[in-house]
């Protein structure tokens, strides 16, 4: 029973089966078909053992019973123990055998119904939690229309190549994802980035697979293998948050081998010690079969998981992905968060305020609109968002950008790239200036530009400044609220770690609520930062985007990704990643992973007392074997779904207003 939620399968089985209508169909689960046939068989036999009809009738009835509630445990417990590895079911079944080996039909009989019901609930919760999960996003067609040179055709998903180009008509779903090269429509691509409404999509635009078209004919050019899109990632984090184990829960795994095995040691004591004393070999057997029975540790064994599972779903269906059951458990005993500036706190959509020729620009001819080419020339194949923000309006602007050679980019210091046959250097001011490259007023222009709350990007031409870019972004909505939600929760005020200059740091600092400030700095320095805290005994969540911010990501306690903007290594680097880029959610998970674990104590602690009073009832005095496996399995029903309140729209409500 306990096995359904904590076996060897693979969860992501689980998450690939198909699910009708997102609902699991009650008897599509075996283990409920069997436990049906088990109740169904009990009740039959029942009412005729009570009427004292002859045992012909009732007995082949009870034996289905048995059989259909029993084999699947009993042949997975036997099968363990050839791993020398001893299964809390197998004690389950060894007892029921055992009471009708005394002749205690119904009482085995009632056993491996009660036994079965409650296995098929936890496969049916299980199940559940994969559903929802499962609802996180709509999945992609299993097919695509495939433009040829002459034609069309329909083709498998997994028959797309990179290059391909797709047509995707009017209520359609996208196949990959991509770049529309031809037509305009709106995508309603909500699942992906959690934008209410649909986005307006035209050539050049980047698309999701899975996202739906509405109107409007587009041709996509697939740029990612189906197995690389942003929604087979997604459920790839998600299947592999279901087959990891929390610390709390590999402890009680660990203690439940030797526990079983002591169980076990005690029950043989307590049936042959009193058959040597003289007791009567039923009533000794009965009692040792029930001790057997209420000390197994099923409730406790199923007090960790369930709980995290479902908060791990739940905070799924609201655009945050937890990577791992570890993960779900971290995130609530965080004591200090630690956040990125742009594409964290900002939108992560700079844009190019204004652009200012200086030194060496003037010297060799250059204009504005010449040193913004330049520098979006270099910057076009770069990821970073100010990278974007140059390319954007160097486009805007009609500039035709020359195909740089030679790219190289070093995360937080900026891009060097081979345009036109010159050397152009694209970054922040302490990285290029403070090389050697100073002089022709570059320095007092980036500090004017800082001075107005913008970020300073220096353009330098074979080793000499000829401009200055400032940048500003927009502050993401709800970063105050976000911040101050982060501070009552850990009982610190939250850090801001940035790369920016300090002064365009400050200045968006203040408007959050931000009173800590650390900018000016490279990966490694962010890194140092999260050391320092961790070495004080803090445990540090780290909350960014970037290339620059994975090192620190990885080398924190826990850390979320914002998902929409951040790159493929921040991706993959953090614990947890923001799909929708709301910031809100992010107090919100720690907030449910804190009633997680509050749920995981509860749970310890019913499932103790419980097993203790039925263990002292049994021992001193006399526990009707009934009583006993009621008690015993309704703990462990009791301690299931009391995890599972996690799954419901009200527990995410309800850590919102936590946090």
């Amino acid at each position: 029973m306990v096995s359904l939620l904590l076996d060897d399968r693979p969860a992501a089985r689980l998450l690939a089966a198909p699910v009708p209508a997102r609902r699991t169909r009650l008897l599509a689960l075996p283990e409920v078909r069997w436990a049906a046939l088990s109740a169904v068989a009990f009740l039959l036999a029942f009412p005729l053992d009570l009427a004292g009809a002859p045992g012909w009738t009732w007995g082949p009835l009870y034996v289905l019973c048995y059989v259909a509630g029993g084999w699947e445990p009993g042949w997975a417990g036997l099968l363990a123990l050839r791993e020398r590895s001893l299964d809390v079911d197998l004690l389950m079944v060894v007892a029921a055998v055992g009471a009708a080996a005394i002749g205690q039909f119904l009482d085995g009989g009632l056993l491996i119904v009660i036994f079965a019901v409650s296995g098929a609930l936890e496969a049916l919760a299980t199940r559940r939690t994969a559903d929802s999960v499962r609802g996180l996003l709509d999945l992609a067609p299993a097919t695509a229309v495939r433009l040829g040179d002459a034609d069309e055709e329909v083709v498998g998903l997994e028959e797309l190549r990179v290059g391909d180009l797709v047509l995707v008509r009017p209520g359609e779903r996208l196949p990959a994802d991509g770049t529309v090269v031809d037509g305009a429509g709106e995508v309603d691509q909500a699942t992906i980035t959690g934008e209410p409404l649909p986005v307006a999509k035209e050539p050049g635009d980047e698309v999701f697979a899975g996202t739906l078209n509405g109107t409007g004919a587009l041709r996509v050019r697939v740029d990612k293998d189906a197995s690389e899109s942003v929604i087979a990632r997604i459920v790839e984090m998600v299947e592999e948050a279901s087959e990891t184990k929390a610390p709390t829960q590999l402890f009680i795994e660990k203690v439940e081998q030797r526990y079983s095995v002591g169980v076990v040691v005690a029950t043989l004591a307590l049936f042959a010690v009193p058959l040597l004393l003289g007791a009567d070999f039923t009533s000794t057997l009965l009692r040792a079969m029930t001790f057997m029975i209420v000390a197994s540790p099923c409730a406790v064994v199923l007090a960790t998981m369930p709980p995290l599972l479902s908060a791990i779903a739940n905070a799924g269906r609201h655009g945050v992905l937890v990577k791992s059951a570890v993960v779900m458990e971290r995130l609530g005993g965080v004591t200090r968060v630690a956040l990125d500036k742009t594409g964290t706190l900002t939108e992560g959509a700079p844009r190019v305020a204004e652009v200012r020729v200086v030194g060496e620009g003037a010297a060799k001819g250059l204009g504005s609109a010449e040193v913004l080419a330049l520098a979006a020339a270099a910057e076009h194949p770069s990821e970073h968002p100010l990278a974007r923000a140059v390319v954007a309006l160097a486009k805007e602007r009609g500039l035709r950008l020359v195909a740089a050679e030679d790219f190289s980019s070093v995360p937080g210091r900026g891009v060097r790239a081979v345009v036109a046959g010159r050397v152009v250097q694209v970054g922040s001011p302490a990285a290029l200036l403070g090389a050697g490259a100073a002089g022709g007023g570059a320095e007092v222009v980036v500090e004017e530009i800082e001075g107005l709350g913008r970020t300073a990007v220096v353009v330098l031409v074979d080793g000499d400044p000829v401009g200055v870019l400032g940048v500003e972004d927009r502050v993401r909505a709800g970063a105050g609220e976000a911040v101050a939600a982060l501070g009552r929760l850990t009982g610190s005020a939250p850090v801001l770690l940035t790369g920016d200059n300090e002064r365009a740091a400050a200045k968006l600092a203040g408007g959050v609520g931000i009173t800590e400030v650390r900018a000016g700095l490279l990966p490694q320095d962010k890194v140092a930062a999260v050391r320092e805290w961790e070495a004080a005994g803090e445990k540090v969540l780290v909350v960014g985007d970037g290339v620059n911010d994975a090192p620190a990501l990885a080398a924190a306690h826990s850390g979320i990704a914002m998902g929409r903007a951040g790159s493929d290594l921040a991706l993959e680097t953090a614990d947890a990643v923001v799909v929708r880029d709301e910031l809100a959610t992010v107090p919100a998970v720690v907030a449910l992973s804190r009633r997680a674990r509050r749920l995981v104590v509860q749970n310890l602690v019913v499932a103790s007392v419980c097993i203790g009073a039925l263990v002292v009832w049994d021992l001193a005095g006399h526990l009707p074997l009934p009583l006993g496996v009621a008690g015993h399995e309704g703990s462990t029903v009791l301690v299931g779904l009391n995890g599972l309140r996690l799954l419901r729209e009200s527990a995410w409500r309800k850590a919102v207003r936590d946090a």
